[in-house]
């Protein structure tokens, strides 16, 4: 079945801005590569634990051609999935509605909150505080979407994150035309693969990128 994606993320939307993106931290090389999922003016979705990786764009399908909202992505997704109890999701839409599951076999601690514009979610956790101190963090912080989602992965490490330790973390949002050049979509692609300390890294990154990039 292959490594356990032990991580904890948030997806989160700004529905004024057309934001939408992944925030995520794991003890798992280029963790984002596998965990996150985003499609503009459609939504968010991070897969994790023992993931069906598929679920992913799947997901975003499902919201953008079916009409779905993530509870309904999230119940279609698994209604035939043998895995379903290994699996964890949470998904948010442009619009800010959010779901997230966590299924009966993920391993403590292991859980979801949702609110509007976003769902934390997490599995082997350091602690029962980690997900939702992400939760009260994303929902205290004022400014923008990017900063917001990596303040909760900071806030969620601050309570011990991943019970196996750090290696990487990924934040990646879209928006229409909000690439460079404006001919796409990628607002913000920010990977940091393996680091001893990945998620201040990637507040670093975040800060140089919107210096230089964004103004």
């Amino acid at each position: 079945m292959g490594a356990k994606l032990s991580t904890f993320s948030i997806v989160a939307a700004d529905p004024e801005t057309g934001e939408v993106g992944v925030a995520v931290q794991s003890k798992f090389l280029a963790v984002g590569a596998a965990v996150s999922h985003a499609r503009a003016g459609v939504g968010a979705v991070a897969v994790q634990a023992h993931p069906n990786i598929l679920h992913g764009e799947m997901g975003l399908d499902l919201m953008s051609s079916a009409g779905f909202d993530p509870q309904e992505t999230i119940d279609y997704l698994l209604k035939d999935d043998q895995g379903e109890n290994s699996r964890q999701l949470g998904i948010v839409d442009i619009h800010g509605r959010s779901a997230s599951f966590t299924g009966s076999d993920c391993f403590q601690h292991a859980m979801g909150v949702t609110g509007p514009c976003y769902a934390c979610q997490g599995n082997i956790l350091a602690s029962a505080e980690v997900v939702p101190a992400m939760a009260g963090t994303f929902e205290a912080t004022p400014g923008r979407l990017p900063e917001r989602m990596v303040q909760a992965l900071r806030a969620g490490q601050a309570e011990g994150g991943d019970a196996r330790g750090v290696e990487a973390a990924h934040l990646y949002i879209v928006k229409p035309g909000g690439g460079y050049g404006g001919n796409h979509d990628r607002y913000i692609d920010l990977r940091v693969d393996h680091h001893d300390d990945p998620i201040e890294e990637l507040w670093k990154l975040l800060s140089l990128h919107l210096s230089l990039i964004h103004i």
